[in-house]
């Protein structure tokens, strides 16, 4: 991992994730537009998702779901940071008052190509907004 966040063990956004209504266009919107690249992509017709490469190792993660239009607060659900001690850091976001909304736990993303396994815990931030701490190997 790359970075100089001594906290977080490297840093950097790892993903920002959006709920959308029409995930078939949004992909292709920006795949074609944008140029982000699929990465990673799991779920079921009604319950899909992927995770589009934006060409730098940050991304774009897409859920299926959304409503038109979107409900207040917009279609944003949370944002990953990389972390390397997932479980130290969210007990210093605990300590500071933070609810933790997801204890740490790993989990191993079904992939269509390859399981992608991580380790994530979110909690929530002193604006409200959702944070999700993440670690892994591949992306």
């Amino acid at each position: 991992m790359t970075g100089t966040n001594a906290v977080l063990g490297g840093g950097g956004f790892h993903h920002v994730a959006v709920r959308v209504a029409d995930f078939d266009a949004a992909v292709k919107f920006y795949a074609d537009v944008l140029g982000f690249s699929p990465k990673v992509a799991w779920g079921d017709l009604g319950k899909r998702a992927v995770m589009l490469d934006t060409g730098k190792g940050d991304y774009l993660e897409v859920f299926e779901g959304g409503t038109t239009p979107p409900p207040s607060g917009g279609t944003i659900l949370h944002y990953a940071v990389r972390c390397v001690d997932v479980d130290s850091v969210i007990e210093a976001a605990r300590s500071r008052g933070c609810e933790v909304t997801v204890e740490p736990k790993d989990v191993t993303i079904q992939n269509r190509d390859f399981p992608l396994p991580v380790r994530i815990a979110f909690f929530t931030g002193p604006a409200g907004e959702q944070i999700e701490l993440f670690r892994n190997d591949l992306t």
